[in-house]
């Protein structure tokens, strides 16, 4: 069994795809599985998808019609066999020691948090953040997941855009064990075509009815946190974009 599954949905990925399979290729750590979920592409990401496949049998391919990351990232979670588990997404890159560096220290706990690099298309670094609490990031990438937390709970993604804060939410809810690494082995690939990088005010309408619905269910401090991260993200969708 490997000891790391790395779930990539992937969508019209054709120009990023290859700097984002070669990181993986070149991890430190080669006890890994990579389950890559063709999200309906139009372009050739299913065919590079194919040759990395045929290269190296740690790559399982499966394709379904376009139904968005959450679901293409809920149809890689029920193939994975890893003792771990991680998210990369297709137009994004890790360095070459990040699944040692959170294996290593995971220990005992449910999931390990790492930060992140923002670069652009050409690789400029633009920011790096490393994170100061556990509660900071709300993205499902920059971690790494005990596979056996994750089915005890259910944690699955809702179907809509902003997938990830509700994610990250119904992780607090469990009060998991975690540790935080003061390291930034993420590289996140500024890509203006993304649906992070727009604005959807109907879905983030629905995001704020999803989180008041979670915040009813949770106990004095995760409410607290969901209020903090709800005011965070209206700040961020008025100011930030």
């Amino acid at each position: 069994m490997p000891k790391v599954s790395i779930v990539i949905p992937v969508y019209n990925a054709e120009a990023f795809l290859p700097m984002c399979l070669s990181s993986i290729v070149n991890q430190t750590l080669t006890d890994w599985e990579v389950i890559a979920v063709n999200d309906g592409s139009t372009d050739g990401s299913w065919s590079l998808l194919q040759t990395y496949a045929e290269q190296d049998n740690r790559f399982h391919l499966l394709s379904v019609e376009h139904g968005g990351q959450s679901l293409a990232r809920n149809e890689g979670l029920k193939h994975i066999q890893g003792e771990y588990c991680t998210f990369v997404d297709a137009d994004d890159y890790i360095d070459s020691d990040y699944l040692e560096q959170l294996v290593t220290h995971i220990g005992s706990c449910d999931l390990c948090q790492c930060g992140y690099r923002r670069v652009s298309a050409d690789g400029e670094i633009i920011e790096e953040k490393r994170p100061s609490h556990f509660y900071q990031f709300t993205s499902p990438c920059m971690r790494l997941y005990r596979t056996a937390f994750l089915k005890q709970h259910n944690l699955l993604f809702e179907p809509m855009i902003y997938e990830d804060v509700v994610f990250s939410v119904d992780i607090w809810k469990t009060n998991p064990a975690y540790i935080i690494l003061p390291y930034s082995g993420y590289n996140y690939v500024f890509n203006p075509a993304s649906t992070t990088s727009q604005r959807h005010k109907k879905e983030e309408r629905y995001l704020f009815s999803l989180l008041r619905q979670r915040a009813r269910q949770a106990s004095f401090r995760t409410r607290c946190l969901i209020a903090y991260t709800a005011l965070r993200l209206r700040i961020h969708y008025l100011l930030g974009r």
